[in-house]
């Protein structure tokens, strides 16, 4: 099977059995996502989902969340991973919104990537989700899942994987593919037991391709 048509069988899968997808963060406008991005780093969804409604209530724009402490946003979120560090965080980066975008969030990658806690994986979450720009977010679930299948076949770093994903897929469909990828690695192929069996790629997936030749050539011998 040739790159092309593997690429091409991933989209029609997820295009028939998950042609709306989206981002399981809660959240109301860019400011709340932004937010909520940042502090998804390093722990999952739920949790955010579970810290940030109280946090929000605190601090419902950067406007209000620039002028508290560090050590006031802390109390809202140390429940989380690394509250010292996003704590610091999320006040420079509600400081910057306020002081040199008035208050609103940047809708450019590069201005994006400027913000405290905003690196480029994060910068490309916002972008295609408030801006629907056909940029592709690599978190670990996608750098493993497409590895996996075969559609960054060695690649050695999520940019890598990135750039090889943008390549490849029309970018009608870049912001929508990150979803699926996420959602399929964190639901069917987890890192540590995948759900081959339950999958519906494996019939093209590198991964199981090699683990079931792997299991019979076993039991040849």
């Amino acid at each position: 099977m040739t790159l092309k048509e593997r690429y091409k069988k991933t989209i029609d899968f997820f295009l028939t059995n998950r042609p709306e997808a989206g981002t399981e963060l809660e959240y109301t406008d860019p400011y709340e996502l932004v937010v909520s991005v940042i502090l998804s780093a390093q722990c999952t969804d739920k949790r955010v989902n579970i810290i940030t409604p109280p946090l929000f209530k605190a601090f419902p724009d950067a406007a209000s969340m620039a002028k508290a402490e560090p050590s006031e946003i802390f109390e809202y979120i140390k429940s989380c991973s690394y509250p010292n560090n996003k704590a610091k965080h999320l006040s420079g980066m509600a400081k910057m919104l306020t002081d040199e975008f008035g208050g609103a969030v940047p809708s450019e990658r590069d201005d994006l990537m400027r913000i405290p806690g905003v690196g480029r994986k994060t910068a490309n979450v916002i972008a295609s989700v408030i801006f629907n720009k056909p940029v592709m977010a690599v978190d670990t679930h996608v750098f493993r899942v497409s590895k996996r299948i075969g559609l960054s076949p060695g690649a050695k770093s999520p940019l890598d994987v990135e750039l090889r994903l943008t390549k490849n897929i029309h970018e009608e469909y870049l912001a929508l593919a990150h979803h699926w990828l996420l959602l399929h690695g964190r639901y069917i192929c987890q890192a540590r037991k995948p759900l081959c069996e339950e999958c519906g790629i494996n019939s093209f997936c590198k991964y199981y391709d090699g683990k079931h030749s792997k299991t019979k050539n076993q039991g040849i011998s």
